[in-house]
C-alpha cells in the first residue's frame, strides 16, 4: 500500500486525488488526530510525532509513504530522510508535499507575485520560500499565517460568521502586504474545504491552487520514473483508514472531507 499520513483530517484532499490518478493503488491512510493539530507545536515535537505516525506505516510494510501535511513536511520531513531512515531498518521510500507542490507554483503566475496560506508552523519553517526560491529564483513570494483556519473546518464551522470573519481578515492582511499577487496557493490541506469562502474576498483576477492535484500528478511521475517502487504496490484499489483517535470521532470528521462508508481502525502507539 501507499502510506498516507497526516496530524488530522487534511490530508485527506491529498488522498482524494491520489486515488483519481492512481485509482488501481492501495492506500493506507494514518490521521494523528489525537494530537493534532500540528501547526503551532514546537519543531521537536512535531518530529517526534511524525516520525511515530510514519515508521507506523512503515512497519506495515508501505514502500512508499507520503506525508500529505504541510507542517509536518516543513518541520519533520528533511531530518526523517536525511537521519531517522538512514538509522532505520526500513527499506521504504518517504515523500513530502511542498517541494513537489514547490516545483510548479511558479507556472501558473503572470505577475511573478505569489501568496501562500498556511499554518504558523509551516509559515514560521520558511520551507516554501526556500523551495521556491530554488526553482524559481525570480519570483516573490509573500506569506500569510492563518491559524485559526484549520480549527473552522474540522470543527464544521466552514459557513459561520466567525469563519467569514477570521477568512476575510487573512485574505485582506495577504493582499495589503503584496497588491500584484496573482496566484495563491492553499499551504494547508485543510483550507481546499474553504476555497468558495476564500474566493469570495480575492479579486477576480487572483487565482487559487489547491496542492491534491499537483502532488497526485507528482506522485504519478515519481512512479514511472522508479519502477523499482512502484513494483512493490498493490493494485487491488482498496483504501483503508487507520486514527489515534476514536473510529467514531475519524469517521465524523472524514464525513466532512467526503468520506463515507470507510473502514477504520483506532491504534495507540504513543
Amino acid at each position: 500500500m501507499i502510506g498516507v499520513f497526516d496530524s488530522g483530517f487534511g490530508g485527506l484532499t491529498i488522498l482524494r486525488e491520489l486515488r483519481r490518478v492512481l485509482p488501481e493503488n492501495d492506500f493506507l491512510y494514518l490521521g494523528d488526530n489525537a494530537r493534532s493539530p500540528y501547526g503551532s507545536r514546537s519543531f521537536e515535537t512535531i518530529h517526534r510525532y511524525t516520525w511515530q505516525s510514519v515508521s507506523y506505516l512503515l512497519e506495515q510494510g508501505c514502500p512508499l509513504v507520503i506525508i500529505a501535511c504541510n507542517t509536518a513536511s516543513a518541520r519533520a520531513l528533511r531530518t526523517i530522510q536525511q537521519q531517522d531512515l538512514i538509522k532505520s531498518s526500513y527499506s521504504g521510500r518517504v515523500l513530502g508535499i511542498i517541494r513537489p507542490t514547490a516545483e510548479e507554483i511558479g507556472f501558473y503566475s503572470k505577475t511573478g507575485h505569489i501568496g501562500i496560506f498556511a499554518t504558523p508552523g509551516t509559515v514560521y519553517s520558511e520551507s516554501y520560500l526556500i523551495e521556491i526560491q530554488h526553482f524559481f529564483p525570480k519570483l516573490k513570494v509573500t506569506q500569510q499565517s492563518c491559524p485559526l483556519w484549520a480549527y473552522l473546518v474540522e470543527n464544521g464551522e466552514l459557513n459561520s460568521e466567525g469563519a467569514r470573519y477570521f477568512i476575510k481578515r487573512d485574505v485582506d492582511s495577504l493582499l495589503e502586504k503584496d497588491p500584484d499577487i496573482d496566484t495563491v496557493l492553499l499551504g494547508c490541506t485543510h483550507y481546499p474545504l474553504i476555497a468558495d469562502q476564500i474566493r469570495e474576498f480575492l479579486p477576480k483576477k487572483v487565482q487559487l491552487i489547491s496542492q491534491g492535484p499537483i502532488v497526485a500528478e507528482k506522485t504519478l511521475d515519481y512512479l514511472k520514473r522508479h519502477p523499482e517502487v512502484d513494483s512493490k504496490l498493490e493494485k487491488s484499489g482498496k483504501t483503508n483508514f487507520l486514527t489515534t483517535d476514536t473510529v467514531e470521532f475519524f469517521k465524523k470528521g472524514a464525513f466532512l472531507f467526503g468520506e463515507t462508508a470507510i473502514s477504520v481502525k483506532s491504534l495507540t502507539f504513543l
